[in-house]
């Protein structure tokens, strides 16, 4: 621990010294306007990437006291509402979510009321309602987006907490009894703290665009899960877990205390969680995911939902004069301005790219430095900073994998970013759409990165022809960092030229099979989906590729009746896959079919990065599929 402390402060004391040489001695103030300007912005994103990585060195190494409620230990299960908002998703997203919802474990189910808010008064919605025997919340002329939809729903309802989902987040049936206990006066005496909300973190049934089109499905988790699993979750210990939309479960005075949904922001969620904070509450986030829900994986739907996220934080950071107020404490208002820094990330990644770029190919100096006096001082810094963000480091990302994410979006957050610091606010809220609407159009995208690519090629052409020696010693730190951004630039692009999607997609079921004409013999489970089921058979086994077998699939929590009609088998050495497509005896056996798929994480995916996956790994797979496999085809 000592030791680790004492890495922390030489890179503290280092950076700084490195960020205090740059600020006096390497500023071109006696350059053009344009390089005076740019060699100033790239020192301030200097200073904000170190202090964000301090922040983020203190926030994981505050102590933390693991603060669990004694589930069952003088607990009060009270009445609960269940809203699920609804704009414009389909019937059958919403069956899932309202299933899931009927399935949730409580000690007395008639506390539980379920309703559907739905701010579009549709006429499916009110009969799907009907169908579930669940609670309809209807409106018309919603200008006021989820916060408008969930106000609303507030006044229709009245129990004492308030779960809150999206359309498309199937809850775990376990999740009122993970979280209710965070509410009771036990857990309020034990650590002195009254709960405003539990978030618990955001999980997804599908791969995203990056874990697909950077065929890492199995080497690197959900590109939110960062944030959701571990930022947040330090977060938590300092009761500042950020409220993020859904999975969630407040006190209902703590939200009338804090005014309610706000309108005057496109996210309602970051500024309502800091408003309960304000008001006194403390914002819990658990460890373990309590729903999942469809992560969108086309690129437009991606850039909107962060353009989105980007100018509503910022007009959240507006509204309530954020870093000023005296209704935070400071601890609370570092958690906050590392959120609103994130932002600026993307700003400065262009900026870090295009700096060797400008002086290869332009000559525009933006860094007034020789070689060794470069060294001196940067060295020793970066290696610091760097060994003590690995000593941090993150089971879910690595500074390489977030340099790569930066620049994918950087071309298209700078500017949102920019306009709505200086007052062009957008104030349309855009619905992240549900649907893969993937199209030859989405190319257009990699055109700024694609750029970028070509330039960064150049440079590294035209810096490093004709150099031997000591000469390309000198141009070694222009070097590094042209590849280190080529690197980055390539694999964004790869992002944006997506692969096709093959099949659908599987969920990993512990269960088994067992058969009408065979009732004491189990076959294990492989994975199934709503269509279709694959089984673990022997290689001598009798089943008959078109033939229909009935059969119930057991868990530990559910039993469903089915039929599978074989329609393929596959033989390896050991075992047999036999794959069938699934028919259901009435919709009583479907929900419960429904509830096997979706009640728990899908481990298909991946939770943790494969730490053998290096990026050397990724850059030469990408290579391979793109320059390779994909000209074969």
């Amino acid at each position: 621990m000592l030791n680790k402390k004492l890495i922390y402060l030489c890179a503290f004391i280092f950076s700084l010294l490195y960020l205090l040489w740059r600020g006096f001695y390497t500023l071109p103030i006696q350059g053009s306007i344009f390089v005076t300007i740019y060699g100033i912005l790239l020192w301030f994103s200097e200073i904000l990437s170190t202090a964000t990585a301090f922040i983020m060195i203190w926030n994981k190494e505050s102590i933390h006291e693991k603060q669990d409620p004694a589930v069952g230990r003088h607990v009060e299960y009270p009445d609960v509402d269940i809203l699920i908002a609804t704009h414009n998703e389909e019937v059958s997203l919403l069956y899932k979510t309202i299933n899931a919802c009927k399935f949730l474990q409580y000690p007395d189910q008639s506390k539980v009321h379920i309703y559907i808010c739905d701010d579009m008064n549709r006429s499916e919605m009110k009969k799907l309602a009907r169908h579930f025997q669940v609670g309809y919340i209807g409106l018309e002329n919603n200008n006021e987006a989820k916060a408008g939809n969930l106000n609303n729903a507030m006044l229709h309802s009245s129990s004492p907490l308030v779960a809150t989902f999206d359309a498309d987040m199937v809850p775990y049936s376990n999740f009122l009894l993970t979280v209710v206990p965070y509410f009771s006066e036990d857990y309020k005496q034990r650590y002195n703290k009254n709960v405003g909300f539990v978030q618990t973190p955001q999980s997804f049934q599908n791969v995203d665009i990056f874990q697909h089109n950077l065929l890492s499905d199995n080497f690197i988790p959900n590109e939110q899960d960062f944030f959701s699993k571990e930022i947040n979750i330090l977060n938590s210990g300092h009761d500042s877990a950020i409220y993020t939309g859904s999975n969630t479960l407040f006190l209902r005075q703590a939200i009338v205390e804090a005014g309610g949904f706000p309108t005057n922001t496109l996210t309602e969620d970051f500024q309502l969680g800091i408003q309960i904070n304000e008001a006194g509450y403390a914002s819990i986030s658990t460890e373990i995911p309590m729903a999942s829900g469809v992560t969108p994986n086309d690129i437009a739907s991606v850039l909107k939902q962060r353009v989105r996220w980007a100018r509503g934080m910022i007009q959240s950071v507006r509204n309530l004069n954020l870093f000023f107020t005296r209704k935070l404490t400071w601890r609370r208002k570092l958690i906050y301005l590392n959120g609103y820094l994130y932002w600026w990330s993307f700003f400065s990644r262009i900026l870090f790219t295009l700096a060797p770029v400008l002086f290869v190919l332009f000559d525009v100096r933006v860094v007034k430095t020789d070689f060794w006096i470069m060294m001196i001082f940067w060295i020793p810094g970066y290696v610091l900073l760097s060994w003590a963000k690995h000593l941090i480091g993150s089971d879910v990302t690595t500074q390489r994998w977030g340099e790569i994410q930066e620049t994918f979006f950087a071309p298209y957050l700078i500017v949102p970013v920019i306009l709505e610091h200086i007052g062009f606010k957008q104030s349309k809220f855009w619905v992240t759409s549900k649907k893969q609407s993937h199209t030859r159009k989405d190319l257009i995208y990699a055109i700024p990165n694609i750029i970028i690519l070509i330039l960064l090629v150049i440079s590294i052409i035209k810096f490093n022809y004709g150099k031997f020696g000591s000469e390309m010693l000198y141009g070694s730190v222009i070097t590094f960092w042209l590849v280190n951004s080529l690197i980055n630039t390539f694999l964004a692009v790869c992002i944006i030229v997506w692969r096709p999607f093959f099949g659908d997609q599987y969920f990993s079921v512990k269960g088994f099979a067992q058969f009408d004409e065979e009732p004491n013999k189990r076959i294990k489970i492989d994975s199934l989906n709503e269509h279709n089921i694959k089984l673990m058979v022997n290689t001598n086994n009798k089943f008959k590729v078109q033939h229909e077998y009935a059969m119930n699939i057991l868990t530990e929590k559910y039993t469903a009746k089915i039929k599978m009609r074989v329609t393929n088998i596959s033989k390896n050495q050991n075992c047999c896959l036999c794959l069938g497509t699934v028919t259901f005896v009435n919709e009583q056996n479907y929900q419960k079919y429904l509830q096997i798929i979706h009640d728990g994480f899908n481990d298909i995916l991946s939770t943790k990065r494969d730490q053998w996956f290096t990026t050397f790994d990724l850059l030469s797979k990408n290579m391979k599929y793109r320059f390779i496999v994909t000209h074969k085809k």
